[in-house]
C-alpha cells in the first residue's frame, strides 16, 4: 500500500518520527505540496495524509486507487467530505489531541492582556523602569481577573476545559452554544450559566471563541456583536480566524470600543501584510501555535497513525 503525506512539516519539523506510518506501507513524506503538485504526488496512493492541503472532488475523481484520507487536524475543511463519501473513501480526523495546549494558549493571551505583559516588557527594555523614582512602574493599570465574567462561545471539549480554568481564577463563567439548554448547567463540577449570544456579549469581561467554523457563524464577531461589548472587555480567539470580521475588530480596537484582543488564528494564514489587525491597537497575535507544543503534536502523530492502522483492520476510528 502506498501512503503519501502531502504536507508533513507543520506536524513534524524534525522532532518527531514517521516510523509508525512507515510500518503500515510504502511511505512518501512531502514537507509541502502546492495545488499543482497534489495530483502527481498522489497517483497510485491508497492513503493520503493531509493537514491543510486541499483535497477536492476534482482531485479525488482522478485518483482511482484512493481509499483513505487521514487528516492531521481536528478541522475537516481541507477535504470535500461529501465527495469522499460518494466515492467510498474513508476520511478520519484527530480530535482532542490539542486540548491542553489550546487552553494554555488561551490563558497565555488572557494573562498578557490583563497584566499588559508585552507592553511592560517593552518599557523595561526601553529603560523606563530604570529611570523611575519608585520601586515599581506601570504604564497601564493591570486588571485582576477574580470576580470578572468569562464568556465562552462553544462549549465543546476545549470550551469545557477553559471553563474549569476560568473558574479556578475565581471568574464567573457564562457560555453560548446553539444547542445548549439555557440556564444553569454543570460542567464537570463547575457552575456555568448558558446564555444567549447577546447576553454573553453584554455581560462578559473576557470573550473566548472555542467553536468550529460553520456557514452560520462565519464572521459572527461583527459590528453588531462588538457594539454590545463592554469597552473594557478582551476578545480571545484560538479557534478559527474567519469567526471574526477582521476590519470591524481592528476598527473597534483602534477606537477604544474594546480593550484588547489576543488572537492565535486569522482568516488568511499566513496573513497578508495589509491585514488590519497586524497594526491594530492592543491586538496581540501569535502565529497559529496553540496546537504546536511538542506534546500536542506527538499525540497527534500517534492518533493519526492509529487511525490508519484501524482503517487497514477494517474498523475505522475517528471517521468523519
Amino acid at each position: 500500500m502506498k501512503i503519501v503525506v502531502l504536507d508533513g512539516k507543520c506536524l513534524n519539523p524534525g522532532d518527531l518520527s514517521w516510523e509508525a506510518f512507515a510500518a503500515l506501507g510504502e511511505l512518501e513524506v512531502f514537507d509541502f505540496s502546492s495545488p499543482e503538485m497534489v495530483l502527481p504526488r498522489s497517483q497510485g496512493a491508497t492513503a493520503l495524509i493531509t493537514n491543510k492541503t486541499v483535497l477536492s472532488a476534482e482531485i479525488m475523481a482522478q485518483l482511482p486507487d484512493l481509499r483513505y484520507i487521514g487528516l492531521l487536524s481536528t478541522g475537516i475543511n481541507a477535504v470535500d467530505c461529501d465527495a469522499a463519501r460518494e466515492r467510498n473513501i474513508v476520511v478520519t480526523n484527530v480530535p482532542k489531541y490539542s486540548t491542553a495546549s489550546v487552553v494554555q494558549c488561551t490563558f497565555a493571551h488572557l494573562l498578557n492582556l490583563s497584566f499588559h505583559l508585552a507592553s511592560h516588557h517593552a518599557e523595561v527594555g526601553a529603560g523606563t523602569w530604570s529611570r523611575c523614582r519608585d520601586f515599581c512602574y506601570w504604564n497601564i493599570t493591570p486588571l485582576e481577573l477574580y470576580g470578572k465574567t468569562f464568556g465562552i462561545i462553544g462549549l465543546g471539549t476545549i470550551g469545557r476545559a477553559v471553563a474549569k480554568i476560568a473558574h479556578s481564577f475565581g471568574m464567573n463563567v457564562v457560555a453560548f452554544g446553539p444547542r445548549l439548554q439555557k440556564g444553569a448547567i454543570d460542567v464537570d463540577g463547575v457552575p456555568v450559566s448558558s446564555v444567549t449570544l447577546d447576553q454573553l456579549a453584554r455581560e462578559s469581561d473576557v470573550i473566548s471563541l472555542h467553536c468550529p467554523l460553520t456557514a452560520e457563524n462565519r464572521e459572527m464577531i461583527d459590528a453588531g456583536f462588538l457594539a454590545k461589548v463592554k469597552p473594557s472587555a478582551f476578545l480571545i480567539n484560538t479557534a478559527r480566524g474567519p469567526l471574526i470580521h477582521e476590519q470591524t475588530l481592528a476598527d473597534a480596537l483602534n477606537a477604544g470600543k474594546i480593550a484588547g484582543a489576543g488572537l492565535d488564528v486569522l482568516a488568511v494564514e499566513p496573513p497578508k501584510r495589509d491585514n488590519p489587525l497586524l497594526d491594530a491597537k492592543n491586538c496581540y497575535i501569535s502565529p497559529h501555535i496553540a496546537w504546536a507544543t511538542f506534546e500536542s503534536r506527538a499525540r497527534l502523530m500517534v492518533i493519526a497513525a492509529e487511525n490508519l492502522a484501524m482503517f487497514l483492520k477494517g474498523t475505522p476510528q475517528n471517521q468523519v
